[in-house]
């Protein structure tokens, strides 16, 4: 039997309204089995308590169809296992995964088996369960044949003992639980945990033993970037829908608007909402939606998060850099002057001259360096930025430990084994710099500098020989702050589009005084903005328009002619 999860066409598909999942049930009669059981059950908290058949849209069928018609009752294990669905709020999601767990309870057929509804916090734990507790007591049938606990959030099926359970998640709950099918919902507030990880794998853990066992992860778009497991996980099932990864035992189902859309911010006109909303017109109410949607527009205006927050969760948009109210002016364009192709090794060979700014070093703070060039003949400024951070470092800041894993995957991070590896690793790259001939000068905030200057000096980094300068902080680092605002809207400034960077410029504050608009460090709190200050050091020195100080042949770009 061959089969593929991909589904290239995605973007054709949710645009058309068509199906998301591209593969038909493996075994139809299984699928039809589960669907009748499914289609049977009852919706309490709609009117007229229709069941699901009556009520639902074909797309809520979709998922299930495949997850139990995957099922090979002869060998007795489940050919698709693994299942992402990412949908708006309030399309049914909590509803329609009580129903897929029940059913799944009602058809187990092993002794004693163990289903299992992973939530993040208590109200999301009730929401899962109260649905499948409605529709066992609207069934008289269903009464005789479960046993229910509403307060230990337990369901016993009578006969063959087996259980469905509903738990608000820590590692002590889940530790060691055998259960055959797990639905972890909300995977966005998972990825905000430092444990998460953890508490997944004790989860899931039964499905090694379990070979009919299946995962669904659930979630809407985060209100922030994602990070941690959720982020994981949405790239993995991405790529296997795009075609990129080949896993014929994952599925992804994810409604999200195509990247053209985006660009054009069609997105943005209430005859799409309909894209990432497939329930609409059912649980999502189409009046109130635009509603809400205007109110977010004019909120807005002075919370650029407001706004932000309603495309995230409604129209699930991706957040790449976070907005705040007193945000800096530049982060709404940061994403647009990202250049993927600008590496490091490409900005040392466009440029004509390079500024290197250093920020941080206390051992809660990122380690923040940006290099910045100005480009041959457009003199467009190229940014490229990296941090560090010691072990400690994550350790005293437990609460961006997911983002600071996910910058370290990306390349954005280095965690270093000790101090001082960050400044070996400060001078083998300047010195790579002044070795090109390129280097301009280093600067740094005079009071925090630290050992940087002792390292700096090694390799003839100094202020005696004019390669290294404090750049003054507050009111006197504005000007560079503006520089880079206006160069970002008018297209002459680029950056690698390092998540890790997007995430510093979303955490920067700005405090508005009588004659200045200053970034406000003590009010960022938890979010380090320790390369975004880097990035402003380096942008004051590239300000100063530092000559360059070695010609460029016209052979380095034509190359010799041989005669």
């Amino acid at each position: 039997m061959d089969w593929s999860t991909a589904c290239p066409d995605w973007e054709r598909r949710i645009v058309a309204g068509e199906s998301l999942v591209p593969c038909p049930a493996l075994f139809p009669e299984q699928a039809e089995a589960a669907l009748r059981i499914l289609r049977g059950l009852r919706i309490v908290d709609a009117p007229g308590e229709p069941t699901f058949g009556e009520a639902c849209l074909p797309w809520v069928f979709d998922l299930p169809r495949v997850l139990f018609g995957a099922y090979d009752a002869e060998m007795g294990r489940r050919l698709i296992r693994e299942f992402l669905l990412l949908v708006s709020k309030k399309n049914a999601k909590s509803t329609n995964a009580a129903g897929i767990m029940l059913t799944a309870l009602l058809q187990n057929w092993r002794t004693s088996n163990e289903f299992l509804i992973l939530a993040p916090t208590k109200e999301v734990a009730d929401n899962d369960f109260n649905p499948a507790r409605d529709a066992i007591a609207a069934d008289p049938d269903l009464q005789t044949l479960m046993h229910v606990q509403p307060h230990l959030k337990l369901i016993t099926h009578r006969k063959t003992r087996a259980t469905l359970k509903v738990v608000a998640a820590d590692c002590e709950t889940v530790s060691g639980k055998k259960a055959a099918g797990v639905l972890v919902d909300e995977l966005w507030l998972f990825g905000k945990r430092a444990n998460a990880a953890n508490m997944l794998r004790e989860a899931t853990g039964g499905l090694m033993s379990r070979p009919e066992g299946f995962v669904i992860y659930s979630s809407t778009q985060s209100d922030e970037p994602p990070a941690g497991v959720f982020k994981q996980k949405l790239d993995y099932f991405r790529a296997v829908r795009d075609g990129r990864i080949e896993d014929k035992r994952s599925l992804p189902v994810i409604y999200e608007f195509p990247p053209e859309m985006l660009q054009r911010e069609e997105h943005l006109k209430p005859e799409n909402f309909y894209v990432t909303n497939p329930n609409l017109g059912k649980s999502v109410d189409t009046e109130l939606l635009v509603d809400r949607f205007k109110e977010a527009n004019l909120a807005g205006e002075t919370d650029p998060g407001a706004r932000q927050g309603f495309l995230a969760k409604h129209l699930n948009v991706e957040i790449q850099t976070t907005l705040a109210v007193k945000g800096w002016a530049g982060a709404p364009h940061w994403a647009g002057a990202a250049d993927p192709e600008l590496t490091l090794d490409a900005l040392l060979d466009w440029s004509e001259v390079v500024t290197v700014g250093i920020d941080g070093g206390g051992l809660d703070d990122l380690f923040g360096v940006a290099i910045i060039g100005r480009e041959i003949d457009t003199r467009r400024w190229l940014c490229w930025c990296h941090a560090l951070i010691s072990p400690a470092g994550i350790e005293r800041r437990k609460a961006d430990e997911p983002k600071y894993r996910d910058f370290e995957r990306d390349g954005d991070l280095t965690v270093v084994e000790q101090l001082p590896d960050d400044l070996n690793w400060l001078c083998e790259t300047v010195g790579r710099i002044k070795d090109s001939g390129l280097l301009a000068m280093v600067g740094a905030d005079p009071a925090g500098v630290g050992g940087a200057v002792d390292a700096l000096a090694e390799i003839e980094i100094t202020e005696d020989n004019k390669l290294l300068t404090g750049v003054a902080q507050g009111i006197r680092l504005m000007g560079a702050q503006k520089t880079v605002e206006r160069k970002l809207l008018d297209g002459t400034f680029s950056h690698s589009g390092s998540p890790m960077m997007a995430w510093c410029v979303g955490n920067a504050r700005i405090r508005q005084t009588s004659t200045a608009v200053l970034v406000e460090r003590s009010a960022s709190g938890y979010g380090k903005i320790d390369p975004f200050m880097a990035m402003l050091n380096a942008a004051h020195l590239m300000s100063l328009n530092p000559e360059p100080q070695r010609g460029r042949s016209v052979y380095e770009d034509r190359g010799l002619i041989v005669v």
